[in-house]
């Protein structure tokens, strides 16, 4: 489990999984988290488990959502059962002992902390959620419970690096169009018309400009490093039939 030293913070316990400590096999080892994948359903629920213990809470306390990569927000006050799980990419909360979380294989995991109003949230922020406005809609959703985006401090988990993460001109012309400030995130690549994209810089940059002065980045790329990290992308280039999912959670203790 991977921490942040600006969310070392009393009260609060957060982590980004990576790919160890768990029970599963093959191109899950082993610490796969993922609802969505094709894995063994008892292998998942084991290792979502060692990650809630990890985390100081019961498994029912684990909560995450039906990703559909989007700036919607779901606010937890209670448990929820894993078949009702909200449609939502990002999660926040005031209630202490609920470990809220995403997971991720490339897209990037946001964790956000206001420690003084005990308001946490977790955003899952690929290229659409990041140009979608999930981060900026998860630090407004905070607002509501009583957060100040002034002392909010937000953590950038393991995700796809830049020098990883060719896009083609399809993605470069629709952020051109929404975000006149994009065209610094994007570097050549080799095949002409392509480039590279700089997630974490874009999300980021976008912090920044809602507001969000504490921002640590941890810096570690989840294509790169395939013994710690599952993704999607590196499975698609090594035509892999499915692929793992981490989980990044934040709770209130």
């Amino acid at each position: 489990m991977i921490t942040a030293a600006t969310l070392a913070l009393s009260g609060i316990r957060h982590g980004f999984f990576t790919r160890h400590g768990g029970v599963s096999a093959g191109v899950y080892a082993s610490l796969n988290g993922g609802l969505g994948s094709h894995d063994v359903a008892a292998n998942v629920t084991e290792n979502r488990s060692r990650m809630a213990a990890s985390l100081g809470v019961e498994p029912d306390r684990l909560l995450t959502a039906f990703q559909i990569h989007s700036p919607t927000v779901a606010v937890a006050d209670a448990p929820w059962p894993l078949n009702a799980r909200p449609r939502a990419d990002a999660i926040v909360t005031g209630t202490p002992g609920l470990a809220i979380g995403v997971s991720t294989a490339d897209c990037g995991p946001i964790l956000l902390a206001d420690p003084e109003a005990r308001v946490i949230g977790v955003a899952h922020a690929g290229w659409r959620g990041a140009l979608g406005g999930v981060a900026e809609a998860a630090i407004a959703a905070m607002e509501k419970l009583g957060a100040d985006r002034a002392r909010i401090r937000a953590a950038l988990g393991p995700m796809i690096r830049q020098n990883n993460y060719e896009v083609g001109p399809d993605l470069i012309g629709r952020f051109a169009a929404e975000d006149d400030a994009s065209a610094r995130f994007f570097k050549p690549a080799a095949r002409e018309g392509h480039a590279l994209f700089d997630l974490p810089g874009y999300i980021g940059a976008r912090l920044s400009r809602a507001g969000i002065e504490q921002i640590e980045d941890v810096g570690l790329c989840t294509y790169a490093d395939a013994s710690r990290f599952f993704s999607f992308r590196r499975t698609t280039h090594r035509g892999e039939a499915d692929y793992g999912r981490h989980l990044n959670a934040i709770v209130l203790i």
